[in-house]
């Protein structure tokens, strides 16, 4: 049996499967060494019933997650991994691997990742280059769901929404200033917070201001991440992945014409690919 995860901040993906056949499939909370230690790590996995299960049948673990990007922040997942799963052999690798697998599999590419957070990097087929790019929920993440929900809560607490949208806003959540800082601020993983906001946008895609605030948000995205790689790396393929991409997808095409540019794919839950990926290896 094998075991496949995709973890973004929020949520993390599992299927777990048996000569091709799905045994299990399910979420769990994101797993991101950033935020989570192995401890926590730990108690996540010694609570979820699937898991239990099946840890000893498990023989290989393929994760994939946003904040494994070093060597150090990997070795946190994998010794609570190796130590939960006492069966398995564990790989643990950046979410940019799982969508260059994912999308264009051995082919060169340039990937990026608009979901929780937001990346982007050359594939040259066999393995990400590493860049500067990928600084997180404070520095970065641009055009992602932490981003939006950021720009949101801070149009929405100097009344820079309009006002129908406010008062659908104030309705659904009912939240105060004093409580939105306090998440943001003193609360941990303000993260999470900030990104769980991606679904009402989502929800009201015909109101102006959320077409005006996510276009915004992609061409940040573009600037920051796609244009630098387009001129360094020309005439290779543009593929992206993650839940804010796949959202939103005609107005990121829309975008990425404005800069001559072409999507060529986007896969809103790698994680299928991937085990069809394994399936096939194994």
């Amino acid at each position: 049996m094998i075991a496949v995860v995709y973890s973004g901040s929020r949520f993390a993906d599992w299927k777990l499967s048996d000569k091709g056949e799905i045994v299990s499939n399910f979420k769990t909370s994101g797993i991101n060494p950033f935020f989570n230690d192995e401890k926590s790590i730990t108690h996540l996995l010694n609570k979820t019933n699937e898991l239990i299960y099946h840890a000893e049948e498990i023989k290989r673990i393929y994760f994939y997650g946003a904040g494994a990007f070093s060597k150090s922040r990997q070795k946190i997942i994998e010794n609570a991994f190796t130590n939960f799963f006492r069966f398995s052999k564990v790989v643990v690798e950046h979410d940019l691997t799982a969508a260059a697998i994912a999308t264009c599999r051995d082919k060169p590419a340039i990937v990026g990742i608009l979901g929780s957070g937001s990346n982007a990097a050359y594939f040259n087929g066999k393995k990400i280059k590493e860049n500067n790019f990928g600084l997180g929920f404070v520095l970065g993440d641009e055009g992602s769901a932490n981003w939006m929900g950021k720009i949101l809560l801070r149009d929405y607490l100097i009344g820079d929404l309009p006002k129908k949208f406010q008062q659908s806003f104030t309705g659904k959540y009912s939240l105060d200033r004093k409580q939105i800082l306090d998440k943001v601020y003193k609360q941990p993983y303000p993260v999470l917070f900030l990104s769980s906001f991606a679904d009402y946008l989502l929800d009201h895609k015909k109101e102006e201001y959320v077409k005006k605030l996510v276009t915004c948000g992609f061409e940040k995205y573009f600037e920051t991440y796609i244009i630098p790689l387009s001129k360094q790396y020309p005439n290779v393929p543009l593929h992206m992945a993650g839940t804010v991409a796949s959202g939103f997808q005609d107005w990121l095409e829309e975008v990425a014409g404005k800069y001559g540019l072409q999507v060529n794919s986007v896969v809103k839950e790698p994680i299928y690919n991937i085990l069809d990926y394994y399936s096939n290896k194994n």
